[in-house]
């Protein structure tokens, strides 16, 4: 039997290693924009429900309304301050697949993007760990949720890097860095707040809910509702069906 500290870092590391999937797709592989945006919309949907049966119900069901409500609020705002400063240090279109719709006067910035993407993908991993001291087994519905979500976002930065120059080695050795930096998230998720009382591990987890909620409506749902348009609400409501199905 595996360890319960080495099943969280391998599960964190499934969630992280879509990152590097994603990038290889988009760097080797044409593929249309608008099934670039279908999948970010049918991850969107998968998110909303994992932050909402797996993380955020759990939360409350762990700590009540005090803990969860001031986590939740804690990640939202924590997410948007840090968002707007690395948009501001050329993060802004880390998701954005299609190049060509950002201005000329905008000057994306590889260190950035690679913030952004530890941004987005630190509070799932944690969360991921976190699932597993609370359901004594890992939320298969966030590992999903975790996993669909990234393979858009790996596939989008890799453009914009090869678009700006950055060689193989490097994008490639960026993406495994962060799936490795996921994997040690969702072990601290589990071995660090396993020693800490039941009220922090539900802030905990209403934090990430928060900030994957805040997280979909700032980079996700835009980008996708580009290409799909009248669909992306079909697509999303799939993806959140499917994860719906997979936490219960």
């Amino acid at each position: 039997m595996i360890a319960t500290w080495i099943q969280a870092a391998l599960w964190g590391f499934v969630g992280g290693i879509a990152l590097l999937l994603g990038a290889l797709a988009g760097y080797y592989l044409k593929i249309p924009h608008r099934i670039i945006a279908s999948v970010m919309a049918f991850g969107t949907g998968v998110l909303i429900a994992a932050a909402c049966f797996a993380l955020i119900r759990e939360a409350y069901l762990l700590g009540g309304f005090d803990s969860t409500i001031t986590g939740f609020i804690i990640g939202v705002l924590m997410f948007t301050g840090a968002d707007v400063y690395l948009a501001k240090r050329g993060a802004k279109h880390r998701k954005t697949f299609d190049k060509s719709r950002i201005s000329d006067e905008y000057d994306e910035n590889g260190p950035a993007i690679a913030a952004g993407a530890l941004l987005d993908g630190i509070p799932e991993s944690i969360a991921i760990g976190l699932t597993i001291i609370t359901g004594g087994l890992v939320s298969v519905a966030t590992v999903v949720a975790v996993f669909i979500s990234n393979i858009p976002e790996g596939l989008s930065s890799s453009v914009g890097m090869k678009a700006m120059g950055w060689s193989k080695r490097r994008i490639f050795g960026l993406w495994f860095s962060i799936a490795l930096i996921t994997a040690i998230s969702s072990l601290a998720g589990y071995s660090i707040f396993s020693q800490f009382p039941p009220d922090v591990n539900a802030a905990t987890l209403a934090l990430a809910s928060g900030a994957l909620l805040t997280m979909i409506a700032d980079t996700m749902l835009p980008e996708a509702f580009l290409e799909t348009h009248e669909y992306t609400g079909l697509i999303m409501a799939l993806g959140f069906l499917l994860s719906f199905i997979l936490s219960i």
